[in-house]
C-alpha cells in the first residue's frame, strides 16, 4: 500500500503539470485563440498546422514533459524511500502518469476542455516503459506516413501501448499489471478523445497532413 499523503501530493502535482495548456498559451502569444482555428484542439498537432513547426514542436516537447517529469519525480522519490517495493513505486508512478494525461485532456484552465493527450502520454510512457513507447512510436510513424492521418496514427499507437506491454511481459515472464492497466486506460481514453476524428474519417472529411511540394 503506497503512503497516502505523499502519493496524494505527487498525483496532485502531476495533475497540475498536465493541466498547463501550452498550446493555448502559444496561440495567445501569437494573438489568436487556437481553439478557433484548425481542428480547434489545443494540442501540438493543431498548433503545428495553424502556427507552424517553430511554434508547434516546442509545444509538443512541453506537452511531453508534462507527462515525463511527474512520472520521473514520482519514480525517483518512491524508489529512494525506505521500505518501498518496486510494485508500489510503479503504482504511484502510473497514478501520476494518468493524472498528468487527464489534466491535459480536462484542463481546469479552459473549463475542463483540453487536448487529446498524445504527447503527454508519450512523455509519461517514456518515464514508465521506454521500450513500449518506442514500439508505439514506430507504429505511429508507419501509420502516419502511410495514411497521413494524425488521428488514426495516434489511435493505433494508443492501442499499441497495452499490446506491446503484454507481449514484452509474456516474453520476459514478468507481469506488471499496473502498467498493463495504465496502457489499457490510455488506449480507451485516446479512442474516446478522437471520436470526432473517427466520424470525420468515416465521412471522408478529416484533414490530412499533406507533403509540401518544393518550389522549383
Amino acid at each position: 500500500m503506497p503512503p497516502l499523503l505523499p502519493t496524494f501530493c505527487l498525483v496532485a502535482l502531476a495533475w497540475f503539470c498536465g493541466s498547463l495548456p501550452f498550446g493555448y498559451w502559444a496561440g495567445r502569444l501569437k494573438g489568436i485563440d487556437i481553439r478557433k482555428h484548425g481542428s480547434g484542439n489545443i494540442g501540438a498537432t493543431n498548433v503545428i498546422r495553424v502556427l507552424g513547426k517553430k511554434i508547434g514542436l516546442p509545444v509538443f516537447v512541453l506537452d511531453a514533459l508534462k507527462g515525463f517529469v511527474p512520472v520521473f519525480v514520482a519514480s525517483w522519490w518512491m524508489q529512494h524511500r525506505e521500505g518501498t517495493d518496486i510494485n508500489t513505486a510503479t503504482l504511484v508512478a502510473a497514478l501520476c502518469a494518468a493524472a498528468s494525461v487527464l489534466g491535459h485532456m480536462f484542463t481546469f484552465w479552459l473549463g475542463f476542455k483540453g487536448g487529446k493527450g498524445v504527447a503527454t502520454t508519450a512523455g509519461a510512457m517514456l518515464g514508465l516503459a521506454p521500450l513500449v513507447l518506442l514500439i508505439a512510436i514506430i507504429v505511429w510513424v508507419i501509420a502516419f506516413y502511410t495514411t497521413r492521418y494524425v488521428a488514426l496514427a495516434s489511435i493505433l499507437a494508443g492501442f499499441t501501448l497495452p499490446t506491446a506491454a503484454a507481449i514484452l511481459m509474456t516474453i520476459n515472464g514478468t507481469w506488471n499489471y499496473v502498467l498493463l492497466a495504465f496502457g489499457i486506460v490510455i488506449a480507451v481514453l485516446v479512442l474516446v478523445r478522437h471520436r470526432s476524428n473517427i466520424s470525420r474519417m468515416l465521412a471522408g472529411t478529416e484533414n490530412r497532413f499533406e507533403r509540401k511540394e518544393k518550389k522549383s
